[in-house]
């Protein structure tokens, strides 16, 4: 049996409903290395509610404080439109000043990890979420034209820095075989705690949709599948119907049937909720959003020969060693490359563009 909490909220009064989560899907913290990972898509601002709302993230951040952990972290890897500016998506979100300190870009190191061969042999994980002890995924009550709906499992879709989203989309190459994708990336570190920002949701063709609804609520769990099912019931959708939820339930990630649901709180249905169409025509059918993911998948890392001084860095940190040093000048083998831009990330000189 799964138990989820819904607990009402704003943004000024979250505190009391993290307290809850806590209380309810209590973590061993203490002398333990945390990583807090809030949903960070792109830039925008905090009054877009693309992002998770910078007043959640520092609810849960003075919570862990309090609980004298070895180590915080705060970190995303931002979405398909913004390689590199994980710093400048956490300034402009409020997020930045929100993690207290503790931000840090966590695509600058990247652990190599065996994938699903049917997609990709290999992707780079942020070495940061690996080595956590406790991961708390802070996801955002939103739709998805891809998926019809995005919360606890997709939030974890971030750990992968770099374009290997991107490829992944192109890869994948229809809305059944993402879903499919989604949760094997999602099983590769499972979170260990959700709190998600319901506070003001996002309804529409979502993630970055202008209709917003207030529903003025804070979810959490500690079974990503559970929550996620909650939330598609509270959007008026049937999770049986999701075929993420359905490969994470048959993998034994999880249960998202309602007679398996303990529910903390009340749960309704949010009434005349717009949600995308289920088979993810909203963006499998846009040719811009198509082009856009063939040009970022095309990208590749290359030294500008002005700036370089083959210091090497870009190699060593290369986790699938795609980077070689010829006639003092690193190159790329484009075949090897998984887009991760971790060289772009350490390169001490900047020297790193992508082409």
């Amino acid at each position: 049996m799964h138990r989820v909490l819904i607990h009402p909220a704003s943004y000024d009064t979250c505190r009391s409903a993290i307290d809850r989560a806590f209380e309810i899907f209590p973590q061993e913290i203490a002398r333990k290395k945390v990583v807090i990972k809030p949903n960070v898509l792109r830039l925008s601002t905090a009054e877009e509610h693309i992002v998770t709302n910078p007043s959640l993230l520092r609810a849960v951040v003075e919570k862990v404080e309090e609980m004298s952990p070895a180590e915080i972290v705060v970190g995303d890897n931002p979405g398909l439109f913004s390689y590199g500016d994980n710093e400048k998506s956490f300034e402009k979100t409020g997020l930045m000043d929100a993690a207290k300190g503790y931000y840090m870009n966590i695509g600058n190191t990247t652990q190599n990890l065996a994938f699903n061969p049917d997609f990709m042999p290999e992707v780079g994980i942020s070495k940061e979420i690996l080595d956590a002890d406790i991961v708390i995924s802070l996801p955002k009550f939103k739709t998805h034209g891809l998926t019809a709906m995005t919360g606890a499992i997709k939030n974890s879709y971030g750990i992968l820095p770099g374009a290997q989203k991107a490829r992944l989309h192109r890869i994948a190459g229809t809305p059944e075989r993402f879903h499919d994708v989604i949760v094997e990336v999602f099983r590769l570190r499972v979170p260990d705690l959700f709190i998600m920002d319901a506070v003001v949701g996002m309804e529409g063709n979502g993630p970055a949709s202008p209709d917003l609804r207030e529903i003025g609520l804070i979810l959490a769990a500690d079974n990503g599948v559970a929550l996620d099912g909650v939330v598609a019931r509270m959007m008026g959708l049937d999770p049986a119907r999701l075929r993420f939820l359905q490969k994470a339930k048959a993998m034994g990630l999880g249960d998202f049937d309602s007679q398996m649901i303990q529910i903390d709180g009340e749960m309704r249905i949010i009434a005349d909720f717009k949600v995308p169409p289920l088979g993810g025509e909203a963006i499998s059918g846009n040719p811009a959003i198509q082009e856009l993911m063939k040009t970022k998948t095309e990208v590749r890392p290359q030294a500008d020969p002005e700036l370089c001084t083959a210091c090497g860095a870009c190699i060593d940190h290369c986790p699938v060693s795609a980077l070689t040093m010829k006639e003092d000048f690193p190159v790329v083998d484009a075949d090897i490359c998984i887009t991760c831009f971790c060289c772009q990330e350490i390169c001490p000189e900047k020297a790193m563009t992508l082409k």
